[in-house]
């Protein structure tokens, strides 16, 4: 049995269709439906701007409001088969005055041109105004504005309580949104985030250490945070076996992965001291937005050594080893050799060290991944970009803006099957995905099937399951006491939200979170919390369980866990997210991971059967297996009644703290049915006929 993803009122994202809109004759102008659900903003939040339409008009709008840039724009899609020619516009000018920071109002039309259609100055009282502060109460267009892609409203101050537009309007055509969800098998939600140390003797940084590598068995994938100027310590000069800096064997480190099933993503982070060096020492920051100083962010050129770093990236451990065959020199005519592309620094450290090699195909990574959180708010505009800032970034890190940047920059120019991930977006909003979207549209245009030529393969987003909901729903995020289980946050309704905008957009295109977790420090707002005689760690070990449960059944498809060390255990938020202790042993969540991979790695999600407790029902080829738990955080237990009338057997599963297997029993029957014990641990049932 398969589900629909788009359920209850977060459809309305994207099925807000015409069934909801007025159809208006083309030739009566009118008041054109806007439903405000569809604008979004390309700025750190979102809330507000829905109160422009709320016909409310005695309540200034909020979206102004925690903002990192004070000028920033929304924009308003119209959707396929959809039209409307604009005549006339009213504000409503409730209080206040910005006729230094005026707010503007353009259309986009079919040829990316930008139209201006109206000016609110905020310069009069309590009264409907026009488009044109001088003559405000004309609601009049000089001409009439049509062929229109997108509405965009350019603020930078004040903003009038209520936005209205006139004129003839069409509705859009009639779309299937619901699509059939893909589910994954349970070990795709295994994934830890670490570092390259998380795999070496501290005494030397080249030897694998046997006791992390045995840490490491808990997990099935592998998100490394690599520094930049780890391979590319000098501008130009590329190391990976040993690295410069650190002397990291990266090729040992991958190759060990791959045996044992660890699948990886590299996220390529951070800037390395020759780019921050062209910044004034005021301005240096390793997570500042990586160009050079001075270059225009909103071009891929600007992203050029960085697109050359991933090339190289892509050309050892990627799969294709006949890079000369597929790549040409700047004129397009002679294609260079493999040497000619991949370059190492081959400068011995030392008297008697081993050099660098320059390798190709290497087969060792899958999945590469440009930054991370590029929309980090809290270190300031100069670390902060916008949606379509980072777009460009990403279509000269993918393709090096489709092969414009030269033959030895972006991925896919050195393996076209590596898959690029975009930066898990810190702020889970959709809002963020749809203007790197639309800015592909402008900039990268259309694929021959008519697809949308993003320059990404998986959509990648972090939630960490809390208290409060996210900036794109409520505002700034408000502080959280602590952490929730991960059915009393927003866990599933985002995983649904980003999927409808991600299928909504571009169609199927995997979608994945690469951060989640729960600290154990009690002074965290991020903590786990002790529940009657379970200890912080059982209870943390409880909730990842249960994170990996949720994401498995909305169709996500990684998960990946904040992190395998504490990073730093004093009371910081995500500071005691480890999963490892110092000694390497794991805590009862590396356990937990370890056990499921063990005995139910394989089975994916097929149905839910009770929402309370809840009972899921999973398969692998031909065997079922069902998981049972209650989604409470007080310790509440009860006892579920499976109907046994064609099951010959069956026996239960249950995570053990300490223990390398579950522990596992067969249960009795009682008459045609299984009496089985449910808590907030989950258990597993597996069932024969």
């Amino acid at each position: 049995m398969r589900f629909l993803f788009l359920t209850g009122f977060l459809a309305t994202i994207w099925l807000m269709g015409c069934s909801q809109n007025a159809v208006h004759n083309d030739h009566d102008p009118a008041k054109i439906p806007i439903h405000a659900n569809r604008w979004y903003v390309l700025n750190t939040t979102n809330s507000g701007i829905e109160q422009l339409f709320d016909n409310i008009t005695n309540r200034q709008p909020s979206c102004t409001h925690g903002n990192l840039l004070k000028t920033f724009e929304a924009w308003y899609p119209l959707e396929p088969g959809e039209t409307m020619e604009i005549d006339s516009i009213k504000m409503f000018d409730y209080e206040g005055t910005g006729e230094e920071t005026p707010m503007t109002i353009f259309a986009i039309d079919d040829h990316w041109k930008r139209v201006e259609m109206a000016t609110f100055t905020g310069s009069k009282y309590d009264r409907w105004v026009g488009p044109n502060p001088e003559s405000p109460d004309d609601y009049r267009l000089k001409t009439p504005i049509g062929n229109i892609r997108y509405l965009v409203i350019k603020c930078a101050g004040l903003l009038p309580t209520e936005l209205e537009f006139y004129g003839r309007y069409h509705p859009p055509a009639p779309y299937d949104t619901p699509h059939t969800v893909k589910h994954y098998p349970l070990r795709n939600f295994l994934g830890v985030n670490g570092f390259e140390w998380d795999f070496c003797d501290p005494h030397a940084p080249d030897v694998l250490a046997g006791s992390k590598l045995e840490a490491m068995k808990s997990f099935a994938g592998f998100r490394h945070y690599l520094d930049w100027e780890r391979i590319e310590p000098m501008e130009g000069a590329y190391c990976f076996n040993p690295s410069k800096n650190g002397g990291w064997n990266y090729d040992a480190i991958y190759s060990w992965c791959k045996s044992n099933n660890v699948e990886v993503l590299a996220c390529l982070k951070n800037n390395p001291p020759w780019m921050l060096a062209t910044y004034p020492e005021n301005m240096r920051d390793g997570e500042d937005i990586p160009t050079k100083f001075g270059a225009d962010q909103s071009e891929p050129s600007a992203y050029l050594e960085q697109a050359r770093a991933a090339f190289q990236f892509a050309a050892r451990y990627g799969r294709n080893k006949e890079i000369f065959a597929s790549t040409s020199d700047s004129t397009g005519l002679h294609p260079l050799t493999s040497l000619e592309l991949v370059r190492v620094d081959t400068i011995l450290r030392w008297a008697g060290d081993r050099p660098n090699r320059p390798l190709v195909g290497l087969d060792l990574v899958r999945y590469i991944e440009c930054n991370n959180e590029t929309d980090k708010w809290w270190k300031g505009s100069k670390c902060y970009q916008t949606a379509r800032e980072y777009a460009a970034n990403l279509s000269a890190f993918y393709d090096g803006d489709q092969g414009r940047l030269g033959p030895a920059a972006g991925v896919k120019k050195a393996d076209s099957s590596m898959l690029v991930v975009m930066a898990g977006m810190a702020n889970a909003t959709t809002d963020y995905l749809r203007g790197m979207v639309d800015w592909c549209k402008e900039h990268r245009g259309y694929r021959p099937d008519g697809s949308v030529d993003v320059p990404w393969d998986v959509v990648n987003y972090h939630y960490y399951s809390c208290e409060y909901a996210p900036a794109n729903l409520t505002g700034r995020s408000k502080p959280s006491p602590n952490g929730v289980a991960p059915e009393a946050s927003l866990t599933s309704q985002l995983a649904a939200q980003f999927l409808g905008a991600t299928y909504h957009n571009i169609g199927r295109t995997p979608v994945w979170v690469t951060e989640s977790g729960y600290d154990i420090d009690q002074r965290s707002s991020q903590c786990a919390v002790p529940i009657g005689e379970k200890t912080v760690q059982e209870v943390q070990a409880d909730w990842i369980l249960r994170t990996v449960l949720c994401y498995a059944r909305t169709g996500i498809e990684r998960l990946f866990f904040y992190e395998l060390h504490d990073d730093n255990p004093n009371g910081i938020r995500y500071g005691s997210s480890g999963l490892v202790n110092d000694d390497a042993s794991p805590r009862p969540a590396a356990t937990f991971l370890r056990q499921l991979d063990g005995r139910f790695g394989g089975f994916a999600f097929q149905q839910s059967l009770s929402a309370l407790p809840v009972v899921d029902r999973y398969q692998n080829a031909d065997t079922p297996m069902y998981v049972l738990y209650m989604p409470t955080q007080s310790g509440k237990t009860t006892e579920y009644l499976l109907q046994a009338s064609n099951i010959r057997s069956a026996e239960i599963y249950i995570p053990t703290v300490g223990k390398p297997d579950m522990a596992h029993r067969t249960l009795e029957k009682t008459g045609d049915v299984y009496h089985i014990p449910v808590s907030e641990t989950p258990v597993f049932v597996v069932t024969h006929k």
